[in-house]
């Protein structure tokens, strides 16, 4: 069997499980949530190669919206088909839909989840350490040349201290990979693997997923034509198509729109609805749940509210199964196209880099509580205020590497064991 097949193909059933427990583990953004299905598809089951694996990832970090949902649900489907696909893409968002749902409700009641935020903190301790290991992994199986280690440094060089747009990170190193492609390696892919798909299939699914996506929304329009649904519809649809880079992108293009255009949310209040989403599983784009949820809960109160949560979610993630049905049938193909194969490396080397900048970004705003940002002519960089570092998160952090790279804990324990131990500490 080539080293580019799943052995053993898993029942569906059997997969559901793992889809589920994934979806319930995927704490901690798309660094934390690809570690965690490296680990469990790649390393612990083989349902995929580590040569797939890493050619979905880098086509996914092309797209649009939440990479690490959209791998999911390409893996899903490179298992079981569309169904697949399906179970794979919702059981990885509705656990954390729903705990963002209930979390939403208790802030707009209680205002402050102190206890929620103690058992985070232990989870969020432990996603760093995932996060570490995750980055060691794939980097011995991305960074397999010279040049690849060049472009996942300049990578994480341009987006963190110079905070450059993520797209133009990756034409970049695409650009790079299907340039350098040495005459030997032209040669060197036996065969051709042909697309699954034909072009009318693609079509086909391009126009039913386009159905999917917009007939709720604009049925909703003669529906409801007065009623703020429809520009909450209207906004995370535009969103969805324009949102490189993950959740961090996504509040670049909220910010001004909903914070100073639309004024559905303060600052404070997005930054409140990011904290959420990185307490919750599922991906962090979620925030866009919550900013959904809080401007209809202060236009018209919980019915609107708890209606605004589904349209949002609807307009964020449709979008998801229709880049990925559209377009899986054609990473096998173009994986083995020489150049297309070279741009793809190229673009997975940079994510090597771009992954390492969620994590320093993530760790430090668990480890500190004020990180500033710092400008010096072009160069932008996030600056901790060394006062605020918080000795608890050290000790979850030392004692979340011990478990896992001592114990080889698995990941559902070490995160109750930290969880707890966070509780504990809290009091002090």
């Amino acid at each position: 069997m080539s080293v580019d097949e799943f052995d053993p193909q898993p029942g569906l059933v059997e997969a559901t499980r793992v889809w589920a427990r994934i979806g319930l583990l995927s704490f901690g953004g798309p660094a934390a949530q690809i570690a965690l299905m490296h680990r469990e598809l790649v390393e612990e089951r083989n349902w995929l190669s580590e040569s797939r694996f890493l050619n979905a990832l880098s086509f996914c970090m092309l797209l649009p919206g939440p990479e690490a949902m959209q791998l999911a649900t390409y893996a899903g489907w490179r298992m079981h088909g569309t169904l697949g696909g399906l179970i794979a893409g919702l059981l990885f968002v509705l656990p954390g839909a729903f705990v963002m749902l209930a979390l939403s409700v208790l802030y707009v009641t209680l205002g402050q989840i102190p206890l929620v935020e103690s058992l985070f903190l232990g989870i969020k301790a432990a996603v760093i350490v995932i996060v570490i290991e995750a980055l060691l992994r794939v980097s011995r199986k991305a960074l397999n040349r010279n040049d690849y280690w060049v472009i996942a440094g300049l990578a994480f060089v341009g987006i963190f201290f110079f905070a450059l747009p993520y797209p133009l990170i990756v034409v970049i190193a695409a650009a790079y990979g299907f340039l350098a492609v040495r005459s030997g390696e032209q040669n060197s892919v036996e065969g051709s693997v042909p697309p699954q798909h034909t072009i009318w299939n693609t079509v086909r699914t391009i126009f039913l997923w386009l159905a999917i996506w917009f007939v709720p929304l604009i049925a909703l329009q003669v529906l409801a034509p007065g009623s703020l649904l429809n520009p909450i519809g209207e906004f995370f649809s535009k969103l969805a198509v324009v949102t490189f880079g993950g959740a961090y992108a996504v509040l670049a293009y909220m910010g001004q729109d909903v914070v100073q255009n639309s004024a559905w949310l303060t600052a404070g209040e997005m930054m409140d609805g990011l904290g959420l989403a990185e307490t919750t599983p599922g991906p962090l784009i979620l925030v866009t749940q919550f900013v959904g949820f809080l401007a209809a809960f202060k236009d018209g109160g919980f019915w609107l509210a708890f209606a605004a949560t589904g349209v949002t979610l609807w307009a964020t993630f449709a979008p998801c199964f229709l880049w990925i049905f559209t377009g899986a049938p054609y990473i096998d193909w173009i994986s083995n196209q020489p150049r297309l194969k070279g741009a793809l490396s190229a673009i997975t080397a940079a994510v090597v880099g771009v992954i390492l900048n969620l994590s320093i970004w993530f760790a430090l705003h668990v480890f500190f509580s004020s990180v500033a940002s710092w400008n010096f002519g072009w160069i932008q960089t996030s600056a901790p205020d060394l006062a605020t570092l918080d000795w608890r998160v050290v000790v979850l952090t030392l004692v979340s590497a011990f478990v896992l790279f001592r114990l080889h804990w698995g990941i559902a324990k070490m995160l109750l064991t930290m969880a707890l131990l966070a509780l504990g500490l809290g009091q002090f």
